[in-house]
Parts: C-alpha cells; sequence; structure tokens
C-alpha cells in the first residue's frame, strides 16, 4: 500500500499525484484492493492490449490479430474508445489511455480502485488465479514449442477447435475439488475377481455338494459378462466438457495440454462474464461518489457530467451493465438507509406507508458492500431488482416487431421484465451442455445433453460445434436435445450430420441439475 505523497515513477507527475490521493481517498470510503501499477498506453497499444483481453502477451492465435484490426477500425472511425483496461491480479495492472484529457484520468483513476476492490473481495473471484500475467506467459510458450515442433497450421487448427467449446466448462469448476481421473468401462480388466454368492455348508464334506465348482465358474462367468456389458459414464451428467475431454478423449499430450490451456484460461475468465453487472455497477457507482464528493472542481464539472451520462447512457432493448448496476447498488443503499427491508416493510400494502417508509436506519454503506462481496449478477438482479426499481426506473420488456422489424415495447409487466433479463444472464445466455454417456450405444461415441430449458440450439451453431467435438474425440459425436417440441439426436460421424427421432416413451430423462444459479 503506498503512503499518501509517495511518488510514482513512470508516469507524468501531475497524474502520479492523483494516483496516490485517490487511492487513499477510496481507502477512506471502505475500498479495499490489490497494490495496484497503472501505466500509459497511445491508443493502438491499448487495442493492442484489449485485443488479448488485457494481457500483455497470450498464447499465439489468428483471432486475436483479427480483434486487434477490428478495436483499430472502430476506433479510426469514432465509433469507439478505450478510456481503461484493468485486470485481476495481484498487484493489479491498469493501462491509462495517454490522450485521455486529466477530467478523465481522474475519472478512470477512481473507476479502477473500485475494480480492484471488486476483484478482491467478490466470493466468485476469490479461487481465480492472480499470477495470470505469469501463466499467460507459460501458455504462451508452451503454445510456442509445439509449433515449432508439430507445426504452424497443425496447431492452429486444433486451437480452432479448442476454442469453439471454450465455454463448455462448469462454472462452479473453480470452487470443486481437483476431480479424480477415472478409468472408462471399456478399460476395465474383465479378468477382475468376482465374488459369487455361496451357500453355508454345515459340514466340510458336503461343500463340494452344495457350492459345485462349475456352477460357481458359471457364476462367476455370468457376472463378469453383466459387469462388461455397456455401461454409462459418466455415472450422472457431467457439466464440465472440456475436463471430461482433458481426462478421456484420446489425444496426445501436446493436445491434451492445448485443451487444458483454453479450459484454465476459460475458467479465469468465467467470473468476469458471471458479474458483468455488478463490477461495472460498483466501478460507476464508487467513480460517481469519489468524483462529485471528493475530486471534482469547477473546471472538470462538465466534462465530467457529459462522459460519465454517456458512460450510463441507455439505448431501447440493450442492455447497458453499467447503468442497471450502478441504479441497483443505489437502490439498495436507498432502501436500507430507510429500513425498507424485513418482514414488517414487505408485508405492509399501504401504498402511501410503503412510499415514505423511513426508520433512518442508515445501514446502506454497510448492505452494498454485503452484496458487492457475496452476490453475482444472477442473484444481483434476482434479489434487488423488484418491482419498485422497475417502475422508478420505467424499464420494459422489448421485442422485435416481425412486420416492421422494429424494435417495440412488448410489456411493462415487472415478472416479465425480470424473466427476460434473468434468461439472458443465465448461463450467458448460452445453452447448458452436459457430458452425458462416452461409451454411447457401447461404440465409445460420445453422446452430449442439451438441458433444454425453452430455447432450442440453433443448427448453425450446433453442427460445427459437433464437427469440432469430433477432431478431439475422434469418434462419432451425438447430442441430445429438443427441436420444434420433439426430442431428437443430433449425430456427426466424422462425414456427415444427422437426426435421430426419440420416442419420448423409451426415453430416460438422466437426472437434471436445473438451471445454477452461476
Amino acid at each position: 500500500m503506498r503512503k499518501r505523497g509517495e511518488r510514482i515513477t513512470g508516469l507524468p507527475s501531475e497524474i502520479a499525484e492523483w494516483v496516490v490521493s485517490i487511492e487513499g481517498m477510496a481507502r477512506d470510503f471502505g475500498l479495499d484492493f490489490f497494490d495496484t501499477i497503472f501505466e500509459m498506453v497511445g491508443h493502438e497499444e491499448m487495442n493492442e492490449i484489449a485485443a488479448l483481453v488485457g494481457f500483455p502477451v497470450r498464447y499465439p492465435h489468428w483471432h486475436f490479430g483479427m480483434e486487434f484490426e477490428r478495436l483499430q477500425k472502430s476506433y479510426t472511425y469514432g465509433l469507439h474508445k478505450i478510456y481503461e483496461m484493468v485486470i485481476n491480479t495481484d498487484p493489479c495492472y491498469a493501462y491509462l489511455l495517454r490522450s485521455n484529457s486529466m477530467t478523465d484520468h481522474k475519472l478512470v483513476i477512481a473507476h479502477v480502485y473500485a475494480h480492484c476492490d471488486f476483484f478482491k473481495n467478490n466470493t466468485w473471484f476469490s479461487k481465480t488465479n492472480r499470477k495470470m500475467v505469469d501463466e499467460m506467459a507459460n501458455h504462451r510458450a508452451r503454445t510456442r514449442r509445439y509449433i515449432e515442433k508439430y507445426g504452424h497450421d497443425r496447431v492452429e487448427d486444433f486451437l480452432d477447435a479448442c476454442l469453439s467449446l471454450e465455454t463448455l466448462t462448469d462454472p462452479q469448476a473453480l470452487f470443486h475439488e481437483k476431480p479424480p481421473v477415472t478409468e472408462s468401462a471399456a478399460s476395465e480388466e474383465p479378468g477382475r475377481d468376482f465374488t459369487v454368492p455361496r451357500l453355508h455348508a454345515s459340514k466340510r464334506y458336503l461343500e463340494d455338494f452344495i457350492n459345485p465348482k462349475e456352477y460357481l465358474e458359471e457364476q462367476r462367468r455370468r457376472l463378469e459378462e453383466i459387469a462388461n456389458q455397456r455401461r454409462r459414464y459418466p455415472e450422472k451428467p457431467n457439466r464440465d466438457v472440456l475436463g471430461f475431454l482433458v481426462q478421456h478423449a484420446p489425444l496426445e499430450k501436446w493436445e491434451a495440454d492445448l485443451l487444458s490451456i483454453i479450459r484454465e484460461e476459460g475458467l479465469y475468465f468465467m467470473p468476469q462474464g458471471q458479474t458483468k453487472i455488478m463490477n461495472e455497477g460498483w466501478a460507476t457507482y464508487w467513480h460517481s461518489r469519489l468524483m462529485t464528493e471528493k475530486i471534482l472542481d469547477g473546471e472538470d464539472l462538465i466534462d465530467y457530467a457529459d462522459h460519465h451520462s454517456g458512460t450510463v447512457a441507455q439505448s431501447p432493448g440493450r442492455l447497458n451493465p453499467y447503468k442497471l448496476g450502478l441504479e441497483l447498488f443505489r437502490h439498495i443503499k436507498r432502501r436500507w438507509d430507510r429500513g425498507r427491508f424485513g418482514r414488517e416493510y414487505e408485508e405492509c400494502d399501504d401504498y402511501l406507508k410503503r412510499k415514505n417508509w423511513d426508520t433512518k436506519a442508515l445501514l446502506g454503506d454497510e448492505k452494498i458492500f454485503e452484496v458487492r462481496r457475496v452476490y453475482n449478477d444472477i442473484g444481483f438482479v434476482d434479489t434487488f431488482l423488484d418491482e419498485d426499481f422497475v417502475d422508478d426506473h420505467r424499464l420494459f420488456a422489448y421485442s422485435q416487431n416481425e412486420k416492421t422489424g422494429r424494435i417495440e415495447v412488448d410489456t411493462r409487466a415487472y415478472e416479465k421484465v425480470k424473466q427476460n433479463l434473468l434468461m439472458g444472464l443465465t448461463n450467458h445466455g448460452k445453452p447448458f451442455i452436459y457430458v452425458e454417456d462416452a461409451n454411447f450405444m457401447n461404440r465409445a461415441e460420445l453422446l452430449l445433453w442439451h438441458d433444454h430449458i425453452g430455447l432450442d440450439l440453433q443448427i448453425a451453431y450446433a453442427q460445427p460445434t459437433l464437427e469440432n467435438l469430433y477432431k478431439i474425440w475422434r469418434r462419432p459425436v451425438n447430442i441430445r436435445t429438443i427441436l420444434a417440441g420433439k426430442p431428437i439426436i443430433m449425430r456427426f460421424d466424422g462425414e456427415t450430420h444427422s437426426e435421430m427421432d426419440i420416442e419420448k416413451e423409451g426415453t430416460e430423462e438422466p437426472e437434471s441439475t436445473g438451471v445454477e444459479a452461476d
């Protein structure tokens, strides 16, 4: 932790002074964060870092270069501008855009410290690797060695297949103990010793009469045959598809290593997707308070108001996580400051009494820090986006008019608005996919299961994904799902795609874990 007045090298003196000053102000408000290292970069370097998702180095792959070109063109045509970037490590690293005004630098520094507080204290980040900069460099070195040994095209083609599956991980995997490596049922040795039930012989000389050796041997062979018949593994649906493939797919060591790299980096970024609304809302809430209560002077006011309003601007039909998160934190603070919680308040049905309810509890700050620590986006929205919030902020559910193609208000009903928002947040809007059987039809084929929660798979994405799964599993792959209300199995055998109808009466539904609050 830096002391106030301590000099910082590598930054212009005025900015360095503000870094130290704002850090002290943030800590005075109760924010708690790792040491934060700021670096000044130009817009091109900022776009390079953004293309690598905040890290100075990543494993080599064409999609990073493609993203850099997209960001460069977007910046050139004035379509976007990245003001700051910060990554979840210890210490935290943050980048300031050299062309920003001093007002923007102050805002960004305050914003960054709040992000760092969230990274350090939110439960969903508690298991992430805080030394990921070093780990990313390690991943880069390993990938380069494989490219030198096996060829650029071969490695890149395999990475393409892996990256198309990077979201098929269990968000809870970081909180689980490392799963034991289990053997396939097909790999079990048939010569194991199977215990055959024996009848009790009261006299030793009766043993051969009561338990004939031929009979016992026949029973042992029968038990062995039953045990070696087709059995399902894993025993229950496994949501960590990538983890299962790393352990069980017939891959070479370098391929399994690359797949594990994709899985490890995907798990690192998972909490950021799970807390986008909270994280950006928390940072916006605190930069707003710090700027308006501590930092702003007369010459900063207009620029700050202009840029802050742009940050929280809301477009019809689109979710702005900065705006929603900011307003929800403000809503929570107002409620707990006024004592608008508890059984008595919830059971009050007098409109005017509820509207004017104020017990002077002043627990708002304590509550928002508790929320910051415990929740992710789904729990945050589900718990605190109430009917009063929807009415106050005039939130609506939108849909596209099929005739005009325009986005229009579909409903103002509170339940529908909240349901639509939670549906988009659940699993980041992606389907729930599980490994159901790795020995499907007793042919070592892979069977996945799509836990259908109301939305069909998109064929344009499902079929290429099956093709990439085939590259990893090296055997035909299948996925059980529902399309247009009809249960089917989609299959790719290495050459062609096919579909097979499933009779509802004959389909045994695996045990569902349901929709988890990620």
